[in-house]
């Protein structure tokens, strides 16, 4: 390194860490949308021989499957982020 380069923190590190998983948790999403358009599901000999083929659930099932984990990971993640952020609720004591 460069002398008086600062080093990297740990909040750095942890927004770094933040950024690719909500980009492999997006591509994982767009993979799962795309997926049922770009095979055609009417001729298993489009996706016989994708992994999960050769049946129709099969192929959902890998192709998808890892979408809609990656779905429930982003809206977790924006529910805990719009928590934090709200103010303390003020208990009232009479």
């Amino acid at each position: 390194m460069r002398p008086g380069t600062p080093l990297p923190t740990v909040e750095d590190m942890n927004m770094l860490l933040r950024t690719l998983s909500v980009a492999v948790a997006l591509f994982f999403v767009a993979r799962a949308v795309a997926e049922p358009f770009v095979i055609d599901v009417t001729d298993a000999s489009t996706y016989a021989n994708d992994w999960g083929g050769p049946s129709l659930a099969g192929v959902l099932a890998v192709h998808c499957g890892p979408g809609v984990l990656a779905a429930m990971f982003l809206y977790g993640s924006v529910v805990r982020w719009r928590d934090s952020r709200k103010p303390e609720a003020v208990s009232s004591r009479r």
